[in-house]
């Protein structure tokens, strides 16, 4: 009932940065627009129109298009948060029945993946394996035009620990906040990070054992075990008393956001308070030249939505960086445009800013991503690779 009508969400938002509301700039269907979705669910409520609360098709339809993309968090003027009404939605539907298959899979990929990092070149080989790649997407409720990622041969956490003898454990401590694609599928973006931290003259620690934000649980509706599993990662990082960092962009947004409204306990919205990113974390830092870099930014979301932008801006400024920066969203968000039916208007959101911003940077741009999600759409749809602003800093320190 926040929404008031006013249709910012029908607007395009890009040219001042936004990012609402990436379904509707696809479609232009009312029903895919933040204002659309409210007012099914305010018919939902009121039994009127919609008489089958939330298990009604009218919902699901609306809500089908919705990314989870959180843009109207900050971009809405009445501050209308569509993705956690989404994620409320499915978890009241699915709760006690069978869910979509792709709950199962991409909801629990953290699971998956921890599984699959013990034999990391098999699980690699067999997804190439002719045919099995298209069988495996298909049965777990995703589009057969995506790729499988490729694990990583050795896990962050298992490169920090093989090389802590080799770093100074001096200066200021600081928890460093291993999400599950950082861990599994692009440790070298940790690597970059713990370099930059340490330059900065922080000694990096991490948590005894592998914590999970639970942001897949979260965006499937799956938020019995999303609260149990950000309870145990809020109770050990709470128990630390130190400053976190995070890397990727949605699971930073989680430990700001959406753990506080998960538990509502005191150690959350410390925790919350703790948790910064990269560039938050270095504001008062001197970072290497980057003269001369031309930088095509693509900020994630999330980012956007629950932390702004503005530090990484400022960080890229004093690093003297010519950075274009681009509203919108990717397109893939998550586990949206992963899933079967929704990859033509992943492709259509992806073509608002996204595509023809990349088509036309200069080749020795450098595309900066944070975003997993953001760096997937990137290499499934153009040529260009993603860089993360750590590894982006760790490449010009001396």
């Amino acid at each position: 009932h926040r929404c008031t009508g006013i249709g910012k969400c029908r607007a395009d938002n890009t040219g001042t940065g936004g990012v609402m509301c990436p379904s509707f700039l696809a479609t232009r269907e009312e029903k895919d627009s933040t204002r659309g979705r409210a007012r099914v669910l305010q018919e939902m409520l009121n039994g009127h129109l919609v008489a089958e609360s939330w298990q009604s098709p009218e919902v699901h339809e609306a809500l089908d298009l919705c990314l989870s993309c959180k843009g109207c968090l900050s971009d809405c003027p009445t501050g209308v948060d569509m993705a956690t009404l989404k994620s409320e939605v499915l978890h009241q539907t699915y709760r006690g029945r069978r869910r979509p298959a792709s709950h199962y899979g991409l909801g629990r990929l953290p699971q998956w993946a921890a599984i699959a990092s013990r034999a990391p070149s098999a699980v690699n080989a067999l997804v190439r394996a002719p045919g099995v790649a298209p069988l495996g997407l298909t049965v777990a409720g995703l589009d057969r035009r995506r790729r499988v990622p490729r694990f990583a041969p050795r896990t962050f956490r298992k490169w920090f620990a093989d090389t802590l003898s080799q770093r100074s454990r001096t200066g200021d401590p600081v928890l460093l906040f291993v999400d599950t694609f950082t861990e599994y599928f692009t440790p070298e973006i940790g690597v970059a990070a713990v370099r930059v931290l340490e330059a900065a003259g922080h000694s990096v620690h991490l948590t005894d054992e592998p914590r999970c934000c639970g942001l897949t649980w979260i965006t499937t509706g799956q938020l019995d075990q999303a609260r149990k599993i950000v309870g145990r990662t809020v109770a050990e990082l709470f128990r630390s008393g130190m400053p976190i960092v995070g890397l990727e962009p949605s699971c930073t947004a989680v430990l700001r956001s959406d753990a506080v409204e998960l538990l509502g306990s005191a150690p959350a919205r410390l925790v919350a308070d703790s948790t910064t990113t990269l560039a938050e974390l270095l504001a008062d830092w001197e970072p290497p030249s980057l003269d001369g870099t031309r930088i095509v930014a693509q900020p994630h979301c999330h980012h956007h939505a629950v932390m702004g932008w503005g530090a990484d801006a400022a960080l890229l400024r004093r690093a003297g960086a010519d950075v274009q920066r681009l509203a919108g969203c990717c397109g893939l968000a998550g586990n949206f445009g992963v899933e079967r039916g929704h990859y033509d208007v992943s492709v259509a959101v992806a073509q608002t800013q996204l595509l023809p911003a990349v088509e036309a940077a200069s080749d020795d741009a450098v595309i900066l991503a944070d975003g997993y999600s953001c760096r997937t759409q990137l290499s499934d749809l153009t040529t260009r690779r993603g860089t993360h602003l750590a590894e982006l800093l760790a490449s010009r320190l001396p």
